[in-house]
This record gives structure tokens, sequence and C-alpha cells, in this order.
């Protein structure tokens, strides 16, 4: 429980007597603005850090669990360390060795009970889900790079099983597989739960409540991170609509005024109706935040085949990492790799990016194309005392000031934040900078390799609509589910030394992922797979009925907020709204149009969810 919560961080307050209460196995998505103090949040929680006011209580012998940021080096295996995660454990085998029998026993059952002895297997099972093979299990941590040892870090703490678990942003050192895997776990997952994360998808999947921390303070809202919009949005129209009822009260009694105060016999009525004024709530707009927008230059069109691959190998030295690569990428494709960290995606998107060479095939392109490539290791190549304006000046030497500064505000790098040296930029912006060199001369061919792990939820949907409205090809490498099925529309599967198109959807790779996870197949009972099939189907017609009623519920509900959308407009298209006396109307009646905008937005994705699985599930019932 937190309670009258404040912290001050470098003479800032995060937290302004903030309150929240997480019940036993409730899982809480934690989400705000950069810098709103979510993670210092979680530090408090965690008592690394003591707040300045307020009290953070949790129940008597709860287990909280946080990955550690630094990871020992030293010469113990991933599974030893991993292992150290159940401290009861380590410490129950170790009195074993020497406890006097009246105590023996009671130790015994104590290991029992907590099942001792099916703890390397617990824990081989979450290092293999977060991609360590049986021959990686056994290799020292200091053969690890510091990417994979946090993957270790989190593999130890999930092992812990601990009653609260904390994570902060887990997913960034994952690749795709192990973000799927990560997802399930968490759905699986016991205990109560704090999780900061921009990856929306999870927080639609893995929590049951969000907690958003705005202004000092903390809101829970139930349901997922869509719910959450839901509802804040729903509110923000509610305020809309009080803002426009206190404005017409406010300029009907302000008209009042005017005409009599200086009338003796009305001065009193006068003066009443002001303190009555300056009673009225503030007329203030509802929507605050300023949306987040993205813009790539529209690229020159290219005769097929853009670029193509004919038997490539690619590789390193002596050492080959792809071979027998034959694929093909044409203007307005949508390409997302698939395939776990070290199969070869990075090496695969370096060649078709021109950075390196085949070792032997025929790479065709056209001599027209241009090619954008982002990738996260780039943040080291910027020089951290120079501006934005300086690297986009040196990328473009041929261009004005003006030209520069247009191709960073199309990344939301604005006149100040272009004049900001590097090193004070933060991780989102410098991401931003990185977009906009990457985009600079209008690429026909743009691969980006893991281009959200430093964006925020915001920025991450501008990417999603940039791409959208994007005329060229896309090639993306991503831990992130969602981004992968709203951007591509094809997949290629990088794996078994190869790269080749992946016949199937997300979904699809999901199931191989899980086969591949259980092992090798096991003889088939016919009859138990027949009662297994039979169940299956009778499920999937169990889902037609409310998968139906939810596209009923999102169509009423989008006609619903049309029409709304229809007449604020109208009321909008009113010359008489825009006087300055109807200025606090007016602000608020495009606030409210803002809102109902945002509502329409969310009712129409609910109803593309719900229609794509009533529709799958359909034809699953018919197969």
């Amino acid at each position: 429980m937190i309670r009258d919560l404040t912290i001050r961080m470098a003479g800032r307050l995060l937290m302004d007597n903030a309150a929240l209460v997480i019940d036993p196995g409730r899982r809480v998505g934690l989400v705000g603005r950069n810098g709103a103090g979510k993670s210092t949040l979680l530090k408090a929680i965690s008592g690394e850090l003591q707040p300045d006011g307020g009290e953070i209580r949790i129940a008597r012998n709860v287990r909280v669990g946080q990955v550690r940021q630094e990871m020992h080096d030293g010469p113990e295996t991933l599974i030893e360390i991993v292992l150290t995660g159940d401290q009861e454990r380590l410490a129950l085998l170790a009195e074993a060795e020497t406890a006097p029998p009246e105590r023996l026993a009671e130790v015994h059952d104590r290991l029992v009970t907590i099942s001792a002895d099916s703890a390397p297997a617990r824990a081989a099972t979450i290092l293999a889900g977060l991609g360590f093979d049986a021959a990686a299990q056994a290799r020292p941590i200091n053969s690890f790079s510091g990417g994979w040892r946090m993957r270790v870090a989190l593999a130890t703490v999930l092992f812990s099983a601990p009653e609260l678990l904390l994570l902060d942003e887990p997913t960034n050192h994952l690749d795709l597989e192990a973000t799927l895997w990560l997802e399930t776990w968490l759905m699986r997952f016991q205990g109560a739960a704090i999780v900061v994360s921009h990856d929306r998808g999870l927080l639609d999947r893995c929590v049951d409540s969000i907690a958003h921390l705005d202004q000092g303070k903390i809101n829970l809202t139930p349901g997922g991170y869509e719910e959450f919009i839901r509802i804040r949005t729903e509110r923000a129209a509610q305020q809309a609509a009080n803002a426009v009822k206190i404005a017409a009260q406010k300029a009907h009694m302000q008209a009042f005024v005017d005409r009599w105060r200086y009338k003796a016999s009305k001065a009193r009525q006068a003066q009443s109706r002001m303190k009555a004024i300056a009673k009225l709530p503030p007329v203030e707009a509802a929507l605050d935040e300023t949306t987040t927008r993205f813009n790539f230059p529209e690229p020159a069109d290219i005769a097929p085949p853009m670029l193509s691959l004919d038997r490539v190998t690619l590789g390193y030295g002596d050492t080959v990492v792809l071979r027998d690569v034959s694929l093909r990428i044409d203007m307005e494709d949508r390409i997302a790799l698939l395939g776990a960290n070290g199969n070869g995606k990075s090496t695969l998107a370096k060649m078709l990016a021109g950075r390196m060479a085949p070792m032997k095939g025929e790479v065709r392109r056209s001599p027209k194309l241009r090619v954008g490539y982002f990738a996260q290791h780039q943040t080291d190549e910027l020089v951290l005392t120079e501006s934005p304006i300086d690297h986009m000046q040196r990328a473009l030497p041929a261009a004005t000031v003006q030209q520069v500064r247009s191709q960073l505000a199309r990344f939301g790098l604005d006149a100040d934040r272009a004049n900001t040296k590097v090193g004070s930029l933060s991780g989102g912006e410098k991401a931003r900078l990185l977009l906009a060199l990457a985009t600079r001369d209008a690429p026909q061919l743009l691969i980006l390799d893991e281009p959200t792990n430093h964006l925020d939820i915001d920025a991450r949907e501008a990417l999603v609509r940039a791409l959208a409205e994007f005329g060229g090809a896309v090639l993306l490498i991503t831990h992130d589910p969602d981004l992968v099925d709203l951007v591509a529309d094809n997949l290629w599967l990088v794996a078994d030394g190869t790269a080749k198109p992946f016949a199937g959807d997300l979904d699809d790779y999901r199931v191989v992922l899980a086969e591949r996870a259980r092992g090798p197949a096991k003889p088939i009972d016919p009859a138990k797979a027949l009662r297994n099939d039979r169940r299956g189907r009778a499920e999937a017609r169990a889902q037609l009925a409310p998968l139906k009623k939810r596209v009923a519920d999102a169509e009423k509900r989008m006609a619903t907020l049309a029409a709304e959308r229809v007449k604020i407009e109208r009321e909008m298209a009113n010359p008489a709204i825009y006087q300055p006396s109807r200025k606090s109307e007016a602000l608020a009646t495009q606030t409210r149009l803002t809102a109902i905008k945002r509502l329409e937005a969310v009712a129409e994705a609910e109803w593309l969810v719900a229609a794509e699985a009533l529709e799958t599930a359909d034809l699953e019932r018919v197969e």
C-alpha cells in the first residue's frame, strides 16, 4: 500500500501525496510520460530509494523481486546463477549438510514442499524461454554480452517467483521470440506485479489494471491499456462538456455585469454575479497532451524489382551466417524478420542496406534505390557535444538551414531540441534524431532494427501511423509483437542458417514456438485426439456469441460517436463561435471534438480486433 507518497528528485516534485493499493495477485501496468517518475516509484517500492514523505507498506513476509541492473562477472554458469534466485532452497540445501537428525527431517520436508528437486528443470525452462539453449546454460556468465546478461538477471527474478514482481521495461533486451514467451509467463504468474512498459500489446495482454502516473498523482483504472485509453478519453469528453456549460454560465453572467455594473439600481446584483463568476471552476482544456507525429519523406517510385537476392551467402571472414538466401523486395512491401537473436537478422539487414557485401550469390539493386537504415547501435556514433542540427547539416551539406530544421521537425525535434547537445537528449529523442538521419534522402526502402526501444507509447503510435502512410518498402526487426501485427504484411523467418518467407501470421509463429518448446512430438492417441478436436470445436463455437456482441457494441458506439462528431463539427463551422467573447466556449468545443475523434479511433480499433477474431473463430469452426 502506498499512502501520501512524496518524492523529489533534483528539486523536482515527482510524487505529490500519491496513493496506490495493490491487492495480492493483481498485475498492474504503470504508465506515464517520460520523466514522470515511473522507475523512481519502483525504486522506492523496492527500498532502493527513500521517499521524502508518506509511506510504502508491504505485507509481512512478502518477497519482492526486481531485476538487478548489474550482473556478477564471474565463472558461474547461467543455470547456477538462476538457481541463486531461490535463496530459501539454497539455505535449506546448505543446512541439510550439517543439520542434526531431529532437524534434518524438517529440512527435507520443506525441500519437498518447495519442489526443490525440480528447481534445475524450472530454471532451465525459464532460460530456454529467454533464448538460452542447453549449451548456453552451461556457459559462464562472463562469456556473454551485457544484453544477454540482462536476460539472465530477468530469468533469475522470474525463477524466484516473488509475491510482488517489479519489472521496468522487461522487453528492452529481448527479441520477439523471448518477448512472446515472457507475455505467456506473465499471464500465468500467480503473484502481484507492477510492470513499467512502453509495449502497448504487453499492457493489454498481461495486466488487469493500469496505474497512470501524472502530475505527481497515481490513478488506477481496471483493464488493460485499451480500456485505460477508452475510460480516460470518455472522462476528457465529459470534462469538455462540463467546460462548455461553465463557459456558457460565465458568459451569461459576465454579460449582465458588463451591462449593469455601473448602474446604481443594479450594482448589488452585478456585484453578486461577479462573486459567482469568481467561484466558477476554471475552464481548462480536457486533454493537455499534444499528439506526437512522425512524417517520413515521400520517396520516388521505382519499377520492380527494387531489390532481389539470388542464392546469397552472408558471413564475416570465413564464418558463414546465412546461406542460399533468395528473396525479393518491391515498393510498398511491409516485411518483418522473425528469428531468435544471433540467427542473422541484423546481418541480413546490413547487407540489404549496403553496409556489407555477400560472400556468394547475386544481389540486384535498382540503380535509383535509396536505403534508409536505422539501428540502435548507431546511437554510439552520435557526437555528444554536437546538436541535432550539427548532425543533420553534416549529413545534408547542400541543404539550407530551413531544410535541415524541417527534416528534424518531421520527428518532433522542435527548435529547442534541435539546438540541444546530443548528450543532453533522452533516449527517445536520440532515436528520433536517428530516424531523421536515416530518412534524410527520402529512401524507397526503410530498414528499422529495433526502432522502438526508447520510444514511449505515443511515439510508437506515431511511428505506426507514419509507416502506414509511407510510400516505400519497410523491413522491420523488432521485439514488439504489436508493431509486427500493425505494420508487417509479410514475415521472413531467419533460422537454421538461412532466411525464407514464413507462411502464416504472428499467431501461427506463436504456435511454432510453442511446439518447439514442447520438444519432439509424442505418439498420438487417435481416440484422445478426436475428443480434443471435438472439445476444441465446441469451444470455438462458444466463442462466437461474445465476439458477435463485441462487434455489435463497437458498431453501435461508432455510429453514436460519428453522429456526435458531425454535430460538433457543425458547431465549429458557425463563425459566431469564434467571437472573442466566446473564446472559452470555442476552446472547449474544440477539445470535445478532439476527444470524440479519439473515442472514434478506439471504437474502430476495437471493432477491427473483434471482427477479425470473429472471422478467425468462424473459420476454425467451419474447418
